[in-house]
């Protein structure tokens, strides 16, 4: 019998034999493998693993380096684990919290117990942090029985963890150690300390901005921010779970143990309401003071902009104002007319997906008082249909335009600004797995879209999956550059929602057969959803944003 296995290398189309047992690393090192940038991990049979995986059977691998998005990833969490680490050193009686992610690609933070935070804190914790990385420690995975983890976090302070365990209860955990630090993340880290490259450290609001690279610009680190509105509503939400005692997985899962997922639901509910309701009241001030006729809503996709906007328009018909609805979807070009991106893909994300001159002719009709027959694009044949009510403004009418580059200039090039009021939406996840590994908006976005693409567009996971690289790309382009253009933001995420999405989106993740790239994605999704005690959707009001992707709402769209 062989002691020794195939490898074959996508990155250079190498094949060779390696004895059983090499790791992921050791392959890299016989392969003569030299990238750009460090190889963080690869995808072996298409699952995503770390480099001090070990082989015993064929395979194929495609080594990731940061520039790809499972790459970025592995490098922001290992960059976590090292600030933590830091943090434990200099500061050993706070408590680090990685609240949000922040500018393109870096993350804010608080250290809960320590006061403000200051310059020289900011410049002793980037030192530490270098130190560590001069140092390259080991970054050991182990699995260990869940009562052993269990008590490891207790005696390290980490209760967060502990109610995480605690309420997905298993025989095994799996674990990750630095420098005697304890940890746990739902994705790979790197081997070592070593990789991190490029970091900074600078005080902001309360705590302070951990910089990383741009997954598309590497060699860049962006010290200064200026995203002030976004900032605003994520620690507006992260204040208020704090105080409805919700702010980790742990504390949602034992409130729906103890049989309150209906108050859960109808708190967040709530809230929305109060929301939309202040910002008709906005708009409605805006009308009055400088002639507002036009609300134009982006914001990325999967944000619940579509219901959102129905939501606004019943507030201000409360407020004695007639919304209109358009939805930029319906002004698509016929597929085969899309735009197509580098990969030769279709870019609905591109301004050019849209037919800007049909549209920009029926908002000139509209606002000189015409009756307007408004298209209607079908998702599932790729073609332009039409209504059969032609829409007309009135006195009283506000159009409200929602799509997701309702803040471009350059999509209403003919309304003057004083008569726009412009909203950005999006999914500002608030709720974290624990004080260091956040969730992510684009996960929570993905499993929203997930969902409504199968029942209601026609794609299975597969193609939803192969399409969001695609799709985030365009995002970055097109719509991110804006969001700071807006009068004012909407956080359309609801903090019990990914217990339910967790019964829709995992027989579509399951569906994902292991031989498709896609495979990985599929798998990494579940084993986040693993954590989440399913709650079911009976007590979701009709109107609700989630309604727009599980289905059940009252709304027609």
């Amino acid at each position: 019998m062989s002691d020794t296995v195939q490898v074959v290398c996508e990155n250079n189309g190498r094949r060779i034999d390696v004895p059983m047992g090499t790791t992921l690393h050791e392959v890299e090192q016989r392969l003569g493998l030299r990238g750009e940038h460090p190889f963080l991990a690869a995808f072996v049979n298409n699952r995503l693993k770390e480099l001090g995986y070990r082989i015993y059977t064929p395979v194929t691998l495609r080594y990731v380096d940061i520039t790809s998005f499972a790459g970025i990833r592995v490098y922001q969490r290992t960059a976590c684990f090292v600030l933590h680490r830091a943090v434990r050193s200099l500061f050993p009686g706070a408590t680090l919290h990685v609240r949000h992610s922040m500018g393109t690609g870096g993350f804010y933070c608080e250290l809960e117990g320590h006061g403000p935070f200051t310059r020289d804190d900011a410049e002793a914790l980037g030192g530490c942090m270098e130190e560590l990385v001069r140092r390259d420690l080991p970054i050991r995975r182990t699995k260990a029985l869940t009562s052993e983890v269990r008590e490891l976090y207790r005696e390290q302070g980490l209760d967060d963890k502990v109610a995480l365990l605690d309420t997905r209860p298993r025989l095994y955990s799996k674990l990750y150690l630095l420098d005697g630090l304890a940890g746990y993340f739902y994705g790979s880290v790197a081997p070592s300390t070593g990789y991190l490259r490029r970091f900074a450290v600078e005080p902001y609001c309360n705590g302070f901005y951990l910089a990383l690279p741009r997954r598309t610009d590497p060699e860049r680190l962006d010290t200064k921010i200026h995203q002030d509105k976004m900032f605003d509503i994520f620690r507006e939400y992260q204040s208020w779970v704090r105080i409805m005692g919700v702010p980790t997985v742990g504390d949602i899962n034992s409130k729906v143990l103890e049989g309150d997922a209906g108050g859960l639901i109808k708190i967040a509910e709530a809230f929305h309401e109060r929301k939309f309701a202040e910002v008709a009241d906005a708009i409605r001030q805006a009308n009055l003071e400088r002639g507002v006729r036009m609300v134009l809503i982006s914001g990325p996709s999967s944000s619940g902009k579509t219901t959102s906007a129905k939501r606004l328009g019943i507030q201000l018909g409360v407020l004695g104002l007639k919304p209109v609805m358009i939805s930029l979807d319906d002004y698509f070009v016929d597929r085969e007319k899309t735009p197509r991106d580098a990969e030769g893909n279709y870019d609905y994300e591109a301004l050019e997906a849209i037919d800007l001159k049909l549209f920009n002719d029926h908002l000139r009709r509209l606002v000189r008082g015409e009756s307007v027959d408004i298209p209607r694009y079908d998702f599932i044949t790729g073609k332009r249909q039409w209504h059969r009510n032609p829409l007309t403004l009135d006195e009283r009418s506000i159009l409200i335009v929602e799509g997701i580059h309702g803040l471009n200039p350059r999509l209403t090039p003919g309304i003057p600004d004083g008569q726009k009021f412009r909203i950005y939406i999006s999914c500002f996840t608030s709720v974290a797995m624990d004080n260091v590994s956040r969730i992510s908006t684009t996960d929570n976005r993905l499993l929203r879209r997930l969902t409504r693409d199968a029942t209601q567009r026609g794609a299975d996971a597969r193609t939803t999956l192969a399409r969001w690289a695609s799709v985030r790309q365009g995002e970055e382009r097109h719509i991110f550059p804006y969001q700071e253009h807006a009068d004012v933001m909407l956080n359309s995420s609801l903090f019990y929602e990914i217990s339910v999405l967790r019964t829709f989106a995992e027989p579509l993740l399951r569906e994902v057969p292991d031989t498709l790239p896609e495979f990985d994605e599929a798998r990494r999704m579940l084993k986040f959803l693993d954590n989440f005690i399913p709650i079911a959707p009976d007590e979701i009001p009709p109107t609700s944003v989630l309604r727009e992707f599980i289905g059940g709402s009252s709304f027609l769209y």
